[in-house]
């Protein structure tokens, strides 16, 4: 037999935690894009603010502080987070948390968007309907599809040997976008099929980016007092 102090000196198996980690979904076109206002605005206004006379620095110095936050939060911050209990979008000024038993349906129409089952509907800032991504993916599609028939009919003539390897099975082209709102659907569904045997579904939560909107609100409030004093 095992003595008292040993069994509690004795390691304890760890049970993990049950957890699920996020997919995380971005616009890369948004991204480039920031960086490059970012280069540009920063290149002229801190040029301005070392070299300016007069009132032009800080003018320049309260263009900076509106302009950089708003770059940062219509370029970088963007971001949809989805896990099998919910899905997070990071808008420029809000960050919305829905679970999935409250999503009524994903819409992709003129902009992506989750609708909740109150009605109340959320863009997706970070996943673009890009009409010119969806004929990229379009032209890809047909390329391959006729590249598939061509090797279907050179396998025909083989003997059937290359034929069903080059006329299907491979999963249709799709843009960035459409296949980021697949993947959602996709967790979606699954989500209601489970959803019978989980726990209670939440509420949907809405918070405001105070990070993004009070440096833009300073730098507006500077900006328009040095044009009206000025």
């Amino acid at each position: 037999m095992t003595s008292p102090e040993s069994q509690s000196s004795a390691p304890q198996p760890s049970v993990p935690e049950p957890e699920t980690r996020d997919r995380v979904y971005r616009s890369s076109g948004a991204i480039a894009g920031g960086v490059l206002m970012l280069a540009i605005v920063g290149w002229l206004g801190i040029d301005a603010v070392v070299r300016g006379q007069g009132r032009t620095p800080w003018v320049a110095l309260a263009v900076l502080i509106l302009a950089v936050p708003l770059i940062v939060a219509f370029t970088f911050r963007p971001a949809v987070y989805a896990n099998d209990e919910r899905v997070r979008v990071r808008n420029p000024f809000r960050v919305i948390v829905v679970p999935w038993g409250q999503v009524a349906v994903l819409r992709s129409s003129l902009s992506n968007e989750v609708i909740t089952e109150d009605g109340a509907k959320y863009q997706l800032w970070a996943l673009p309907v890009s009409l010119r991504g969806r004929k990229r993916a379009g032209r890809r599609e047909a390329r391959a599809t006729a590249a598939g028939e061509a090797g279907a009919g050179s396998g025909r003539v083989l003997g059937g040997l290359r034929g069903s390897a080059g006329a299907g099975g491979s999963e249709p082209v799709r843009a960035e976008g459409d296949r980021a709102m697949d993947d959602l659907r996709a967790l979606l569904a699954a989500d209601e099929e489970q959803r019978g045997t989980r726990r209670e579904v939440g509420d949907v939560s809405v918070r405001w980016a105070y990070e993004v909107v009070a440096p833009a609100v300073a730098g507006a409030i500077l900006l328009t007092v040095l044009l009206v004093v000025g």
